[in-house]
C-alpha cells in the first residue's frame, strides 16, 4: 500500500502540492485548520483563498519572470494555473481572477480527486514521523510556529503584510473616472479597458499625501518590529519615504489618457482592477494600508471619483512569518533537522501567489517521487522554478534573507557576463528561451524516470 503524504495548509502551495502528488498516484491528506481556526485575513473555508490582491501579475512569458513561471507551471500540469485561466478576468497584460470562483473551483477539484482527502483542524506540532509538507503560509498558527522554532533552534523571521481595500463598482463616479489599461495593453477591447482610473491634479495629490501621513494608523504590539515585504508596502509607508514616491509607484500617471480632459495630463492616477467576474467589485491597485478603518474611508474618499465610494472590504495589516530557508532547508525543500518534512510556499521565503504555488508544485512532485521509490533530478537552475529554489536554499545571504519575488536577477548570467551585451528585450527573451528549454527537458526526464 502506497504511503500517504500529509500536507499542512490548503493555500496556494498546499493545494498545488496535493494536486501534483495525487496526480502521480500518491494518496494525500490536506490538513486545513479553517474553518475551525480562522485567521485575520481569510473570509472563507475554501482552499487557495486569495487574501490580498486578485492578480497573479504579468502573464508575459517572454519578457517577465513571473509570466515565465506561469508558463512552467502550466507545462507541469499545475492546478493553480489551470483554475486561474478558467476564472480569468480582463486585466490588460496581467492574469487577474475572480477570487471567489477560483477558490471554490480549486476546492471542488481537489475534493473530487480520488487520491485526496480534506481534513479540517489545526496541527500544532511538527509530526515526528511520516511524510509531510508544511505549507501553512505566512499566517502559520502560533502553536505550529513555536514548534518549528523549537525544532530548528532558530526563531522564524517576522514581517508585516498589508492588504488593499475593495470598492463597489457602482459607487465610483464615472463622470470623473474612466476605463483604460495602462498603455492600452490587452488583445481585446475588454482587456484594454480592464482598469478604472481616478485622476488627481497636483493640488489634490498634495492634499492626499498630507492626509495619508496624518491618518491614524494601526500600532504594533510591544516587542514587535515592523518589517514589510518590499512588494507589499503600505501606501502610508511609501508616502513617508518621500512625497513623490507614490506618484512614481502605484499612482504613476504614465500610459493613461483621461477622456474627460484629454488635453490635461493627470499629476497622479489611482487605478482599480476588477475583482470579480460580475465586475461589481474593484481592488485598489497597490493600496495596501495600515490605516485604521475610519481613517481609510475619510482618506480614500479624497480621491476624485471615490467621494461616495462604498467599500466591500477595507484594508488591513497582519503579522506574518517565514523561515530563514538558506540555513534550514536543503535543495529538496526538506527541513535539515527532520528530512521527512518538506516546506513549501510563502513560509519558505518566496513572495507572491505564483511563487508560493510553484514551490508547492516542486515539493509535491519531490515528495510523491520519494514515496514511490524514485528521486527526481534537481530543479534546473536556468528555469524560473529552479532559480527560486536555488535562491531560498542557499543562493541568498542568510543574514539578510527576506521574501523574494521571482525576477531575472535570480537567474544565471547570460554569455558569461551579468546581463550579457544585449538590449533588455533581447536579454529577457534569451532568459525565457533558455528557461523553457531547461524546464521542458526536466519534465521530459521526470516522465521517462516514471515510466
Amino acid at each position: 500500500m502506497t504511503e500517504t503524504l500529509h500536507i499542512i495548509g490548503g493555500g496556494m502551495a498546499g493545494s498545488e502540492a496535493a494536486w501534483q502528488a495525487a496526480s502521480m498516484g500518491v494518496p494525500v491528506v490536506i490538513h486545513e485548520m479553517r474553518p475551525e481556526t480562522g485567521t485575520f485575513a481569510h473570509r472563507t473555508a475554501h482552499l487557495a483563498e486569495m487574501v490580498c490582491s486578485n492578480s497573479f501579475r504579468s502573464d508575459d512569458d517572454e519578457q517577465n519572470a513571473v509570466g515565465l513561471l506561469h508558463w512552467e507551471m502550466r507545462e507541469a500540469g499545475g492546478l493553480v494555473m489551470a483554475m486561474a485561466d478558467r476564472h480569468r478576468l480582463p486585466a490588460g497584460g496581467a492574469l487577474a481572477v475572480d477570487r471567489d470562483a477560483f477558490a471554490r473551483d480549486v476546492t471542488a477539484t481537489l475534493a473530487a480527486h480520488p487520491n485526496v482527502t480534506l481534513a479540517t483542524g489545526e496541527i500544532t506540532e511538527l509530526p515526528p514521523v511520516g511524510r509531510w509538507i508544511v505549507a501553512t503560509g505566512p499566517l502559520t498558527s502560533s502553536a505550529l510556529g513555536q514548534s518549528i522554532a523549537r525544532i530548528t533552534g532558530a526563531d522564524a523571521l517576522a514581517f508585516f503584510d498589508a492588504i488593499a481595500p475593495i470598492v463597489h463598482a457602482d459607487s465610483v463616479d464615472m463622470s470623473v473616472a474612466w476605463r483604460q489599461s495602462r498603455y492600452d495593453k490587452g488583445e481585446t477591447e475588454e482587456e484594454r479597458q480592464a482598469y478604472l482610473n481616478c485622476p488627481m491634479d497636483r493640488e489634490r495629490y498634495e492634499a492626499f499625501i498630507d492626509a495619508l501621513v496624518a491618518a491614524d494608523k494601526t500600532e504594533f504590539h510591544e516587542g514587535e518590529t515592523a518589517g514589510y515585504f518590499d512588494g507589499c508596502l503600505p501606501i502610508e509607508v511609501m508616502a513617508e519615504r518621500g512625497r513623490e514616491t507614490l506618484r512614481h509607484g502605484p499612482m504613476k500617471p504614465v500610459g493613461l489618457t483621461n477622456p474627460h480632459k484629454p488635453e490635461k495630463k493627470p499629476w497622479a492616477v489611482v487605478q482599480l482592477r476588477r475583482d470579480n467576474a460580475l465586475g461589481t467589485l474593484y481592488n485598489m491597485v497597490g493600496f495596501q494600508t495600515k490605516m485604521k478603518y475610519g481613517a481609510q474611508t475619510d482618506v480614500f474618499r479624497l480621491i476624485p471619483g471615490l467621494e461616495n465610494a462604498r467599500f466591500a472590504r477595507l484594508g488591513g495589516i497582519h503579522r506574518n512569518t517565514f523561515l530563514n530557508a538558506p540555513t534550514l532547508l536543503d535543495a529538496e525543500l526538506r527541513l535539515r533537522a527532520r528530512p521527512h518534512i518538506r516546506f513549501a510556499g510563502q513560509i519558505t521565503g518566496v513572495e507572491g501567489y505564483v511563487e508560493s504555488a510553484a514551490m508547492g508544485l516542486f515539493a509535491g512532485k519531490l515528495a510523491a517521487a520519494e514515496i514511490l521509490g524514485r528521486r527526481l533530478p534537481p530543479a534546473p537552475p536556468d528555469s524560473a522554478v529552479g532559480a527560486l529554489v536555488h535562491h531560498i536554499t542557499g543562493g541568498a545571504e542568510a543574514k539578510s534573507f527576506q521574501p523574494m519575488n521571482v525576477n531575472f536577477g535570480l537567474f544565471r548570467p547570460l554569455d558569461g557576463v551579468k546581463g550579457g551585451r544585449r538590449g533588455r528585450r533581447d536579454r529577457y527573451k534569451a532568459y525565457t528561451d533558455r528557461a523553457k528549454a531547461a524546464w521542458t527537458a526536466w519534465l521530459t526526464q521526470t516522465a521517462l524516470d516514471a515510466a
